[in-house]
């Protein structure tokens, strides 16, 4: 019996958003994302680090891959490419990517979709969900350190919890940096946009969110600046060894929360510290909202490394809009025998007699 694996292509990732409403989207998206975090179990959903290849032959990159076993259920396996000369030389999104979804049952490849805007989706969703438990409820000044591609969803993602009157940005590229006010046009937001420096962000901003490029031994992007008091910073640009953002003395001023321990230890901002500096993960901040509530008015730190957790929540989402409204292509991509013990049955000749 054959069985159709569901294809979602990038124009049929983006049928589902203009059809269910980008706004309404990112909105399931974070309350999904909420209630998976809350919802998870160790003991019942494996999520091992990540792993991958990277290499510096031409250009620096990785190769990646994320798994997550959903006992009983799915596997959802990520596949991502991070370069960060793709913008600047082939006019390519530095993360391309592919999320996959398995049958436990059989292995049968339920799902096959593009990963690109999921995984920019996902991220924003994560750094919402860690804000909410971290920032303070009336934050309305948004600083942006970074203005490429994570910085729209970031923003995107950040207003549909808070009220951002004001967005202050900074990016080392200026044409970056001023094209953001036309990249972000279409979420309608009566906001205003003014370019900054890291220290004036710093400064002002109740919310920080850091998504860049920087080098591995190159950070972090300032020392011995002063912050204010309750600010809240999504750290999103560390995801590799010897890769940080943040300086050393901010993060143990700070309560520092990653969205997956293990690995932030290895690539995120954790990196830097000892078990013993290293606040709540995310699961055990959303488990335990009241234990840590005194957060909102400290320095704090979401590490957000990437969790294969996020991956599957927003394929999952996206498959069932999928379904709902008859998007995507179903395609028999198994070669799956009549005869399940002949591989070579469709060579088979019918004798008439």
């Amino acid at each position: 019996m054959k069985k159709n694996t569901l294809i979602l292509s990038a124009s049929d990732v983006n049928l589902i958003v203009e059809t269910y409403g980008f706004n309404k989207l990112m909105d399931t998206l974070i309350r999904r994302t909420t209630e998976s975090i809350k919802a998870y179990d160790a003991e019942k959903t494996e999520i091992p680090i990540r792993s991958g290849f990277n290499y510096d032959i031409n250009d620096p990159g990785l190769v990646e891959w994320m798994p997550v076993h959903k006992l009983g259920e799915e596997v959802v396996i990520k596949v991502v490419g991070y370069h960060p000369r793709n913008p600047e030389k082939l006019d390519l999104p530095t993360i391309l990517s592919s999320i996959s979804s398995y049958c436990t049952t059989t292995g049968h490849l339920k799902g096959l979709v593009d990963g690109v805007l999921l995984t920019a989706l996902r991220t924003g969703a994560a750094s919402a969900v860690a804000s909410k438990f971290l920032a303070k409820e009336q934050s309305s000044i948004l600083g942006l350190i970074g203005c490429g591609a994570q910085s729209v969803t970031q923003l995107h993602a950040l207003s549909r919890v808070f009220n951002i009157k004001k967005v202050l940005l900074f990016d080392v590229d200026t044409a970056t940096m001023t094209s953001f006010s036309n990249r972000v046009e279409m979420l309608d937001l009566n906001i205003e946009i003014i370019f900054s420096s890291i220290e004036n962000i710093l400064n002002t901003s109740d919310i920080v969110c850091t998504e860049t490029s920087i080098d591995v031994g190159t950070g972090p992007l300032f020392n011995n600046l002063e912050t204010n008091e309750h600010i809240h910073i999504n750290a999103i640009g560390s995801d590799f060894p010897g890769k940080v953002e943040l300086p050393l003395d901010f993060l143990k001023q700070s309560l520092v929360c990653p969205d997956f321990l293990e690995q932030a230890k290895i690539e995120g901002e954790c990196q830097q510290l000892t078990d013993a500096e290293i606040g709540p993960d995310l699961s055990n901040l959303v488990k335990h909202k009241e234990t840590y509530a005194y957060a909102k008015n400290k320095r704090t730190v979401f590490d957000s490394t990437g969790w294969a957790l996020e991956d599957q929540v927003v394929m999952d989402l996206f498959l069932d809009l999928a379904k709902e409204y008859g998007i995507g292509q179903k395609i028999s991509i198994e070669n799956i025998s009549e005869d399940a013990k002949n591989p070579y049955h469709f060579m088979l000749k019918s004798v008439s007699i």
